[in-house]
């Protein structure tokens, strides 16, 4: 058992100010796709501006995610969660103020690199870290929820901030917000501790040593199809509900009922973690969002359509980060966790990077979203197939780290 472990009071502490963490830092960054119509009927953009800079931003979400965990299993976790929140702010405060779509989609390195080490998956592997075994994925999965309760408050508080303030102002908000993270740290401070000095070797043999596992190596590539979905549909939906003649609020609030029902998503998603085979309900969750999409591009959009779609692509939504993370920490061990999820991460993120950019471009080419709706289905069918061979016992590098 850890000090951390065995002092209950500071664990709960932490987690509580861990949740708080994911609940801004995801929150906001997930729901920006509303400002797509407002920004680029203002600024006279093509979407694709707007789609390319957060494609950047996801792309360099994921790039510093390895990065910010080995900094977190070497440092601690608390020191790039507060470089994060910064970084962050500053990000969003400058996509407030430029005007220039070069410089605009330049602002998606800068948020990019912010959200990637304030992001959750930092947070719910710091959290994972602290609690026995049998808790980790349900407190990962608590972690998520957070996460997706941010997500559902920030989309419509997106659009009621536009309504008041103007998209502009709106942002400036949405900058200050993630200052907030900082106070949190102090809790998270006192029982993150690092953990590579108990693993083997060096990090460069960590991460070979996993990639030379089948079943990380399946579990990288799987992840990539969970960040296509997320980021196509969270930065695409709402103007997709909009050009098929529906209301904005409808858009915006689509984005809320996905936040709403992952938090539903997520507690079943980290309880199934403890009970049944990690893989098996990974493998069922990517199946389901095969069908969903499929029903939802061949009934015809309605109100109605769009809460069912929502509802139902909620509980799904991050249902794969508790169960992928956990399979992470089940096959390569704990002592270089932060710095393999995010590596799983920046797979994540290769994917967003593809969804949110190339539903622009498509979009500017053909007024139309069908072809990256059908690609979604096809991936998520991919996805499928690639989880049910993977391992679920200790690998090679978490068999090394036992023996010291």
């Amino acid at each position: 058992m850890t000090d951390a472990q065995s002092q209950p009071g500071s664990v709960t502490a932490a987690i509580t100010a861990g949740c708080l963490v994911a609940f801004i830092g995801f929150g906001f960054s997930a729901a920006f796709g509303v400002f797509l119509r407002p920004m680029t009927e203002a600024m006279g953009w093509g979407r694709e501006v707007f789609s390319l800079s957060l494609a950047v931003q996801l792309l360099c979400w994921g790039l510093t995610q390895p990065v910010a965990g080995m900094v977190a299993d070497r440092r601690g976790t608390a020191r790039v969660l507060a470089f994060g929140a910064v970084t962050a702010a500053l990000g969003f405060f400058l996509r407030g103020v430029v005007t220039d779509p070069a410089l605009f989609v330049a602002t998606g390195v800068v948020v990019g690199i912010g959200t990637g080490a304030c992001s959750f998956p930092v947070v719910i592997v710091a959290l994972g870290k602290i609690v026995p075994p049998a808790r980790r994925s349900f407190v990962m999965g608590l972690g998520t929820a957070a996460a997706s309760t941010g997500m559902f408050a920030a989309a419509p508080g997106s659009l009621g901030l536009i309504a008041w303030l103007g998209w502009n102002g709106a942002i400036f908000v949405i900058a200050a917000s993630f200052l907030l993270i900082l106070p949190a740290l102090v809790f998270i401070a006192r029982v993150s501790t690092p953990t590579a000095a108990v693993g083997s070797g060096t990090f460069a043999t960590a991460v070979r040593t996993a990639f030379h596992d089948r079943a990380f190596v399946l579990l990288f590539f799987g992840f990539f199809v969970c960040g296509f979905h997320v980021a196509f549909i969270q930065t695409h939906l709402p103007a997709y509900i909009v050009d098929n003649g529906l209301a904005a609020a409808i858009g915006g609030w689509s984005l809320a009922l996905i936040g709403l029902f992952n938090i539903a998503g997520s507690f079943a998603s980290g309880w199934s973690g403890q009970v049944l085979s990690k893989k098996k309900v990974l493998a069922g969750i990517y199946f389901a969002r095969a069908v969903v999409i499929l029903a939802f591009i061949l009934i015809p959009l309605s109100p109605a359509s769009v809460i069912v779609f929502s509802a139902i692509m909620g509980l799904l939504w991050l249902s794969t980060v508790p169960l992928t993370t956990g399979l992470v920490a089940q096959t390569q061990g704990l002592g270089y966790l932060s710095t393999l999820v995010g590596l799983v991460f920046l797979s994540h993120q290769a994917g967003s990077f593809l969804g949110a950019w190339l539903g622009g471009r498509i979009f500017d080419l053909y007024q139309d979203y069908t072809p990256m709706w059908w690609t979604a289905v096809a991936l998520s069918l991919l996805a499928t197939l690639i989880h049910l061979p993977i391992r679920e016992t200790p690998g090679p590098l978490a068999q090394l780290q036992a023996r010291q």
